[in-house]
């Protein structure tokens, strides 16, 4: 007979080959253990094998149940997240379901748990993400939702986990669930989180995000890891029903004449020692090719100064910084989010004008006493770099300045979500600043290759 145990993040298999060949593609044979292993994402195919053949076996590597669990106190789901649950579970409750930020994923994950009823391990990016994720489960199911991470390790029917952690714990955790829900899955195949999804044996899997494509284009690999794509809902889908309409405003800023000298001799700078160094930054290893070499040498070292030199001049120019203000009087009686592509910008905006920031470098007490300001409107204005862009919640804001981004697409359309959330008569507005004749204009061209960007826009001149 055959004998299935978990092992360590993987599934140690007792059998004889005979047994075991209709399965041969998942196992390979471990001389140290005497037994045959298989990854513990193979668990259900393995299974469902062994058990249509009607191969005799033991399961000795579950430690999952069946739960009798409360029905979920939450509003009705909406017709996109009622697709979205049938398409998952139409997939053999395995996929992923992609719908845009503020369109409402965290019901469509609650939904799964209560549907296959067993233990769930919901895992995100960040501890903020974490506790936003415990309290609306709480809130949800009314009963007590498991920690891991941020110094917490308790494990319970739900459970939520960061990435880190869950890095860090599956190798004996990985037989402790059915479902697995991965919270902005498109993490997932970075070479450490795919190995944690790999050591886990839960069946079931739901992965939940807005833009899974990734920039080094192994977002294929998330059929393997979760399953593949089984619903897919845009913003342009939702815009004036679920989600608020909204328009965009690119502004081209002009360079004052100093730091438009400034700018071109640093640019030419870092550009020719870049060339005559025989690096291409259109290569996958360009840039690290570029700091290595930098660190070489005194001329080096320079071109890396006049690198940074002319990208703080292009994120947060004088005539930017300008822009700014007349953006925040035009929307004096409105909610704000500014965002940056860097600490330094935010923090100058924010000594320029007065207003809160956050950054990586905000403490959690800190960043949800602004957020609350933010929410009652005692602080209508808030700069952040980054770390609003994913997952937290935000309040609901009509008007989006990004000052300075990278050429993310996934960043951009992030960011137009965070002013998405519908209200009422609501008119949702985001302005793109882009220094004219520097490498912002390419930069982006380059984030706005999403259907979201390819309606009308309009560009006011700065």
């Amino acid at each position: 007979m055959v004998r299935i145990a978990f092992d360590q993040g993987t599934l140690a298999i007792h059998g004889t080959p005979e047994e075991l060949a209709p399965v041969a593609q998942h196992v390979l044979w471990d001389e140290r253990s005497a037994c045959y292993r298989a990854e513990a994402l193979n668990y259900s195919p393995i299974l469902l094998t062994l058990h249509q053949l009607k191969t005799p076996f033991t399961d000795e590597a579950r430690q999952f149940a069946i739960h009798s669990l409360p029905p979920p106190n939450d509003p009705p789901p909406r017709p996109h997240q009622k697709e979205a649950l049938d398409a998952w579970i139409g997939a053999g409750r395995r996929g992923v379901v992609v719908l845009p930020t503020g369109a409402g994923k965290t019901l469509v994950a609650h939904m799964a748990i209560a549907h296959v009823r067993r233990n769930t391990l919901i895992i995100v990016p960040t501890i903020d993400l974490m506790l936003q994720w415990h309290q609306r489960l709480e809130q949800s199911f009314g009963i007590t939702i498991g920690l891991l991470g941020g110094g917490s390790h308790i494990i319970e029917t739900i459970t939520v986990s960061t990435y880190d952690s869950a890095v860090i714990f599956m190798d004996r955790i990985g037989n402790r669930f059915g479902l697995i829900v991965f919270d902005e899955c498109h993490h997932l195949p970075a070479p450490s989180n795919r190995l944690m999804a790999a050591m886990a044996i839960a069946p079931f899997r739901l992965g939940l995000t807005a833009t899974p494509e990734r920039a080094d284009g192994t977002e294929g690999d998330l059929e393997k890891l979760v399953g593949p794509i089984c619903h897919r809902c845009e913003i342009g889908d939702l815009e004036g029903r679920f989600l608020s309409p909204y328009h965009l405003e690119t502004i081209p800023i002009s360079l004052d004449e100093d730091e438009r000298i400034a700018y071109d001799a640093a640019y030419k700078q870092y550009k020719d020692f870049a060339r005559a160094s025989g690096i291409s930054f259109g290569q996958p290893q360009g840039w690290s090719q570029f700091i290595k070499v930098c660190a070489r040498s005194k001329e080096g070292r320079q071109a890396y100064a006049a690198y940074r030199m002319q990208k703080k001049i292009a994120r947060a120019s004088r005539a930017k910084l300008r822009a700014v203000w007349r953006l925040l009087i035009k929307h004096r009686r409105e909610r704000v989010l500014l965002f940056t592509d860097d600490n330094a910008t935010a923090y100058a905006i924010a000594e320029t004008f007065f207003l809160p920031v956050i950054t990586h470098n905000t403490k959690a007490a800190e960043r949800a006493k602004l957020l609350d300001g933010f929410r009652d409107g005692s602080l209508p204005f808030l700069v952040n770099s980054r770390i609003l862009n994913e997952g937290v919640d935000v309040p609901d804001v009509s008007v989006g300045i990004i000052v300075s981004g990278s050429g993310s697409v996934r960043e951009h359309v992030q960011r137009l979500g965070r002013i998405l959330r519908p209200r009422e008569g609501k008119q949702a507005i985001l302005y793109e600043m882009v220094s004219e004749d520097t490498a912002e204009t390419f930069t982006s061209v380059r984030r706005r290759q999403h259907a979201a960007y390819q309606k009308e826009t309009h560009e006011p001149t700065a």
